[in-house]
């Protein structure tokens, strides 16, 4: 009898410890294989993507290339826009708002070509040999390591497969092992529904292949994608287009993918040289060489920042289940989970040198994917981004200033060509080929506020290094951006102001507006351009250039028009009172100017603050997933952690089925369901979560600014701020415990705490007064709104400011304590 408790006391030691083995504080992990795409798993190095499913059968990786798009360089500018211009603006400020869709369908719509598509490579795939039944099935996704592993038991014995994409070393590796000698028995081979050539020899299986031709732009893009297999005894031999391994003990396998790209107006890279270069610098190294860099290139971004906000017992749980759970279970580390995994996907699909991240990222199952995984500028690219400087990824900030530079140069054809205007200008939707045309349709394309939404990236990235060189750099894309505007900006008859026209408030459609979307002087696009000529004025007396542009550019400002606040008490979406509060629409362009613009902030603007939050009731929180991203944001900037911790929870709500139809969420995968997938709701989130810690645009750092009752405690670091500062944030029963600040630039750091604080050391702090001397958090000057006479105010009230200041010396660190 005792031996017999023994064993079971033994067995369930085991089973406890098998059980803690799964899952971590920063694993995605899963007990079946993925069935769809949307359960797969994500590994990217930047260049190169899979999707991972982890089939003990028929492993499949589904593989994506950056620059594998259709067609080839090229350009849509419509070159009727002069004449049809003068027309759509008189239809405009007559009110014939149809009849000037009309015209800017027929005359400023690009004719034939919207823009490439993103596409998919195929997929490499390992069929099995001799595996029985499956049993203790696993499968994971470590972020803090950017590895999948894949675990099961099979006649015995124990299999393992690990795959990663390596930063360093420009290729994916997948490892395949196994607990027992010659095991390991697979067929391999590369597959794409697109034109292919697939070819093996003894070691290599290789496939080339070429993009597709859509909308009449023939495909030109050229890929070669190759797998070398490295092995621990057993054999390999090519069989027709496979290669088959048979009693291996173990089995490396590099990919290496390249394409003929050199850049969006070049395609004269040899893909197949540069895919073999990749595997022939790589296979002289072992797997554990290869991983140990990788590993160190990774974690040199991921471990910049550190989150924890409790643990969770529901942790136990697979991730598709814990999210299915969510809004019932007490989980906050699926939050932080959730966190970290938006700034993996940026470190993955976003790298130095190469192409930003896209609509899908770097992740894209489908040669016709829903909106062509373009880069859609009227909100879903830059959303990708708010995360970058915030959560200490600058770099991965690069190729998105990249990509201006390139549309700045490509837009001035269109604005040429157009609009017979000087400088450059983008519309809602662009593409590796940097197309800067109207797409789609005038409803949704006709909005010439890419360039000017753009712009703002490349100055934000200035208030967080405060790099003169750099700023100089891209002062010249700023003042292009500028000129455009000098020349397209019309006075309207009625207050003489000068607006954006034609243009709409993406994509809403007023009501009494004739189903045209089309306006002028739509409060986003005022907001815009007082940003854009307010910080290109501001750059320019930074580095002393062009003074005689000041007096022009501080007259353009003085002439844009105020925000307004309407008969609701509503921030207006038009120039016209046309808001309608049952408008559920998902966009919510006109709080551009709460976030991410800090036009409008409850420490200056308490008006149009309380504005702003009568918007967001009316709008309401079910929407699409990128929506619910933004929302999380401007609920922050709100100071209401509560109402924004309701929005994460919604969407952390699991959609288990991709396509439309369904509402906003999250997939088993935790990527975003716009529904169908959309990154950008992973990236808004993750920038939210941050805004409810710390917040920097509103003259100071703000410290727990919106921090929900549930979090109770909690603790992240590694965050950064304008003016260069590196912030670590410790609270305990809801209020900051300690503080901990880096400066990089020194100078006056303004800081408000949710309670009274301490500074360590001789420092002292002192009660701030007046504008905060630090020139990085300067807040703008707006004008006065106009307020409709018969408006319902709502005033927005802050309950506490403890603010103070104290003078900081480039590298030293300060720490704040709770005053005792």
């Amino acid at each position: 009898m005792k031996s017999k408790l023994c064993n079971i006391a033994i067995c369930l030691l085991i089973s406890i410890f098998s059980s803690a083995q799964k899952g971590g504080k920063y694993k995605l992990w899963y007990n079946k294989p993925a069935q769809q795409w949307i359960e797969a798993l994500p590994i990217g190095n930047g260049r190169i993507a899979a999707m991972v499913f982890g089939d003990p059968y028929k492993e499949k990786l589904q593989l994506n290339e950056a620059t594998f798009w259709s067609g080839g360089p090229s350009r849509n500018d419509n070159p009727n826009g002069p004449k049809v211009l003068d027309s759509i603006r008189y239809y405009l400020f007559n009110r014939n708002y149809k009849r000037a869709q009309i015209l800017a369908d027929k005359g400023l719509t690009a004719k034939t070509l919207h823009g490439s598509a993103f596409q998919n490579i195929g997929e490499f795939t390992l069929d099995f040999h001799n595996l029985g039944d499956i049993k203790d099935y696993y499968r994971e996704l470590d972020i803090e390591k950017a590895l999948t592993t894949t675990t099961f038991t099979s006649n015995g014995t124990h299999f393992k497969r690990e795959v990663f994409a390596s930063i360093p070393d420009n290729v994916m590796v997948i490892r395949l092992s196994a607990d027992k000698k010659n095991a390991l028995n697979f067929t391999a081979n590369f597959d794409s529904e697109l034109k292919k050539n697939v070819q093996a020899d003894g070691v290599t299986v290789q496939m080339n292949g070429l993009s597709s031709t859509i909308e009449g732009l023939e495909g030109k893009v050229k890929y070669n994608a190759v797998a070398k297999f490295i092995t621990k005894n057993g054999t390999t031999s090519a069989s027709g287009k496979s290669i088959s391994v048979s009693n291996a003990d173990e089995i490396t396998i590099l990919i290496s993918i390249a394409t003929n790209f050199t850049d969006y107006k070049t395609l004269n890279t040899d893909e197949v040289v540069k895919s073999r270069k990749y595997i022939s610098e790589a296979e002289y190294k072992n797997f554990n060489t290869l991983f140990k860099n990788h590993l160190k290139a990774y974690q040199n971004y991921f471990k910049r920042v550190d989150i924890d906000l409790g643990t969770s017992e529901a942790a136990k749980n697979p991730t598709d289940i814990r999210v299915k759970n969510f809004a019932i279970n007490d989980d906050p580390e699926l939050i932080s989970l959730y966190y970290q995994f938006g700034r993996y996907l940026l470190i993955s699909s976003s790298q130095p040198g190469g192409q930003p991240a896209n609509l899908q990222g770097i992740w894209n199952g489908s040669n016709k994917p829903a909106w062509d995984s373009k880069y859609t500028i009227n909100i879903n690219t830059e959303m990708n981004y708010w995360p970058a400087e915030k959560t200490n990824l600058q770099e991965m900030h690069q190729p998105l200033i990249q990509m201006i530079k390139d549309l700045s140069e490509s837009g001035k054809a269109t604005a040429k060509v157009m609009y017979n205007s000087r400088g450059w200008v983008a519309h809602h939707n662009t593409d590796i080929w940097r197309i800067t045309g109207v797409v789609d349709f005038a409803n949704a394309g006709m909005w010439p506020m890419g360039g000017a939404w753009l712009s703002q990236h490349l100055w934000e990235k200035y208030l967080y290094n405060g790099d003169k060189n750099y700023l100089k750099s891209i002062y010249p894309v700023l003042k292009s951006a500028t000129q455009f505007y000098e020349d397209f900006l019309i006075e309207e008859p009625t207050h003489k102001w000068l607006v954006v026209s034609p243009s709409m408030s993406p994509e809403n459609i007023p009501q009494g507006h004739q189903g045209s979307a089309l306006a002028a002087g739509n409060t986003m696009d005022n907001q815009l351009m007082f940003d854009l000529f307010t910080k290109t004025k501001k750059a320019a007396e930074i580095i002393n250039i062009d003074p005689e542009k000041i007096p022009v550019w501080n007259t353009i400002i003085s002439k844009l028009p105020p925000m307004k606040i309407g008969k609701y008490g509503q921030l207006q979406e038009w120039m016209e009172d046309m808001d309608n509060p049952e408008d559920h629409h998902r966009h919510v362009s006109h709080l551009y100017g709460l976030f991410p613009s800090n036009q409008i902030s409850p420490f200056t603007t308490p008006e149009l603050t309380g504005a702003s939050k009568t918007v967001l009731v009316h709008r309401g929180d079910v929407s699409t997933g990128w929506s619910m991203g933004w929302k999380v944001n401007l609920w922050a900037k709100l100071l209401d952690g509560n109402h924004a911790n309701k929005l994460i929870k919604d969407q952390l709500t699991l959609v288990e089925k991709d396509g439309w139809g369904s509402k906003g969420g999250t997939y088993p995968n935790l990527f975003d369901a716009h529904p169908p997938f959309q990154i950008d709701g992973n990236f808004g989130c993750t920038s939210g979560i941050t805004e409810m810690l710390l917040q920097t645009q509103n003259g100071f750092i703000d410290i727990l600014p919106a921090l929900p009752h549930e979090w109770k405690n909690g603790k992240i670091s590694g965050l950064k701020t304008y003016g260069g500062f590196e912030v670590n944030i410790r609270w305990e029963n809801n209020k900051a415990k300690e503080v901990v600040i880096k400066s990089h630039l020194g100078g006056n750091c303004r800081i408000r705490v949710p309670n009274e604080m301490q500074l360590s050391g001789n420092t002292k702090l002192k009660k701030a007064e007046g504008k905060n001397p630090n020139p990085f958090f300067e807040i703008p000057e707006i004008k006065e709104p106009l307020i409709s006479a018969d408006a319902k105010l709502n005033p927005f009230e802050i309950k506490t400011s403890l603010i103070y200041d104290f003078q900081t010396e480039p590298g030293k660190t300060y720490i704040l304590k709770i005053k005792s």
